[in-house]
């Protein structure tokens, strides 16, 4: 039996659990630890299609974010 774990579905399970801890528990060092996981989790989402649905929509977003402030 062999047992293979995605690395960005265990990314995400790590970026959920330290994002649950209490604000005022994290040190520096631990905020700058969560930003290089979120980080690496989207550079590793970032070529699948989940990532470029992603991309689409946010791009989609700020296009009308952008459209609807100009006269």
């Amino acid at each position: 039996m062999v047992l293979s774990i995605n690395v960005a579905v265990l990314l995400a399970v790590i970026i959920v659990v330290r994002l649950r801890r209490r604000t005022h528990a994290r040190s520096r060092d631990d905020e700058k630890l969560t930003v290089v996981i979120v980080l690496v989790f989207g550079v590793l989402i970032a070529p699948t299609a989940f990532g470029q649905t992603i991309l689409d929509v946010v791009g989609q977003l700020a296009q009308g974010v952008t459209q609807s402030g100009s006269p």
